[in-house]
């Protein structure tokens, strides 16, 4: 008796140990609501914005300022009021209009605003939008390497 409890107890543990390392495994590798091709250089924003192409995308940040040269400055996308206001903005655009989104408040993998935000991109059927590569922040990808700040 007393080792079929053992037994019992010992599956019991395994099954438990490998659902939450499952539930871990599933959260981690969930996945993103950008393919890696909707992820945009800093460095090739940082050119359309000096060459003066700017009319031609729409750069909206979804985070806590508008630290980019002419971004709109919608506020922290992971507040439903600004996420609302996103979606009054994108209203106004052709589905093939070039947008891109940025937040930089800390490494994506953290971040609460972009995921949102380009989600309700991919909701409104928007055919070219992109999603500012910044892997650590705001500073360290855009402001330190001197590309266009807001005056």
């Amino acid at each position: 008796m007393k080792k079929v409890r053992t037994t019992t107890l010992a599956i019991f543990a395994v099954a438990l140990i490998s659902f939450a390392f499952q539930s871990f495994t599933s959260q981690k590798t969930m996945q993103e609501p950008w393919t890696a091709k909707q992820l945009m250089p800093t460095a090739e924003l940082a050119k359309v914005i000096t060459e003066g192409n700017k009319a031609s995308w729409y750069v909206y940040s979804v985070g806590p300022g508008a630290l980019i040269k002419n971004s709109i400055d919608i506020g922290q996308c992971r507040f439903e009021s600004n996420l609302s206001e996103l979606k009054k903005q994108l209203s106004k655009l052709p589905k093939d209009a070039n947008i891109v989104i940025y937040c930089g408040c800390c490494p994506f993998a953290n971040c609460p605003n972009i995921r949102p935000s380009f989600g309700l991109l991919n909701e409104m059927k928007f055919t070219n939008h992109k999603l500012l590569n910044i892997p650590q922040n705001i500073k360290t990808d855009w402001i330190d390497k001197g590309y266009p700040i807001a005056d």
